[in-house]
């Protein structure tokens, strides 16, 4: 397994962010790519993500503590730059999208496969972390 992890931001235009990609649903026979972020910005780009019109949302696992992985179309780890988050490439290992549940232990489907996109738009989904981390910054700088 491959791991890449962001230590800076680029920016994209938001336009080229906000298109979803044809890597949307990519074909099962390619394993996705995991990309892991802490459960409270997770969730957040989930509520983002799921408000969105026609954004590609796929399968979203948690491990029932603090952590949210999204699956990715496989090929994402190689440019992934997101600060604060890691892609790692499963070539397969440990991850079945036919499983009805994850095969580590207290880990679970926030969103299964099955009832969402193969893969969530990487594209769409650095945008919509982007948004969580600035959400929570601002709610944290109110307290």
């Amino acid at each position: 397994m491959q791991t890449r992890q962001s230590t800076e931001f680029r920016e994209q235009s938001s336009a080229a962010r906000s298109v979803p990609t044809p890597e949307c649903g990519a074909p099962p026979h390619r394993a996705p790519d995991l990309v892991t972020v802490p459960a409270r910005q997770g969730l957040e780009a989930v509520d983002i993500l799921r408000r969105g019109a026609g954004d590609c949302v796929g399968p979203v696992l948690h491990d029932g503590g603090d952590t949210l992985g999204f699956l990715v179309p496989p090929g994402t780890a190689d440019g992934w730059d997101v600060p604060g988050s890691t892609c790692t490439q499963t070539d397969g290992k440990g991850l079945s999208l036919f499983a009805e549940q994850p095969q580590t232990e207290g880990t679970g489907w926030l969103l299964p496969p099955g009832d969402v996109e193969l893969a969530t738009d990487p594209a769409v989904l650095r945008e919509a972390l982007g948004e969580a981390a600035r959400l929570i910054e601002a709610a944290d700088n109110c307290r």
